[in-house]
C-alpha cells in the first residue's frame, strides 16, 4: 500500500451482511455539553448510506448522471439511546430490509464497541430527475442484496410503514 493510499478516506467494509463505517467524533460535532448534537447523527447516518453505495460501486453522482436516479429519504424514525463524546470512535452500521420496486427499508445503528448509541429506520425512495418515483435499477438491487439483513433491525422499534 502506498503512503497516499493509507491516508485515503475509508468507505468502510461489509461485515456479516452489514456495512460498517468507522467515524471519529470531532469538536464541531458536539454541543456545549461536549456530546454529539442530536441533528449531527443524521449526518453520520447519511455518511454510512453514502459510503455503502460507494463501496458497492453505486456512487450517488454516477447514478444521478448516468441513470437519472436520485435517493430521497421518505421516512426516518430515530432513537437516541446513549451519548457519544469528543474524540470517541464510533461505527455506523447499515443494512437493508425489504427492497421494493422504487423504495427500500434501511436500518442503521451507531455503535461504540458493543453499545448501541443510536438506532434509525428509514424508507429511502428512488426518484427520477422530474421528481417522480423510478424503479430501483437491477444492478443497484443486486448490489444492495449483499446487505439485506433482518438481524440488525431485530430489536428496532416497529412501524406500520417499515417491515423488516
Amino acid at each position: 500500500m502506498s503512503a497516499a493510499a493509507s491516508n485515503d478516506p475509508t468507505s468502510g467494509r461489509i461485515v456479516d451482511g452489514t456495512h460498517v463505517l468507522p467515524l471519529r467524533i470531532y469538536y464541531e460535532d458536539t454541543d456545549a455539553a461536549g456530546i454529539v448534537y442530536y441533528a449531527n447523527w443524521l449526518r453520520f447516518l447519511e455518511r454510512g448510506r453514502t459510503e455503502l453505495l460507494r463501496l458497492l460501486g453505486q456512487e450517488h453522482r454516477a447514478l444521478a448522471d448516468q441513470q437519472g436516479v436520485n435517493w430521497v429519504v421518505r421516512r426516518c424514525v430515530i432513537d437516541y439511546l446513549k451519548p457519544a463524546r469528543l474524540n470517541e470512535t464510533i461505527e455506523i452500521v447499515t443494512g437493508c430490509g425489504e427492497l421494493r420496486g422504487a423504495s427500500l427499508d434501511m436500518v442503521q445503528q451507531a455503535r461504540r464497541g458493543a453499545e448501541t448509541l443510536v438506532r434509525a429506520e428509514l424508507v429511502v425512495a428512488c426518484m427520477g430527475a422530474g421528481g417522480r418515483p423510478v424503479r430501483l435499477p437491477p444492478h443497484v438491487r443486486t448490489a444492495l442484496a449483499q446487505v439485506v439483513t433482518p438481524a440488525i433491525g431485530a430489536d428496532a422499534p416497529r412501524s406500520r410503514h417499515i417491515r423488516i
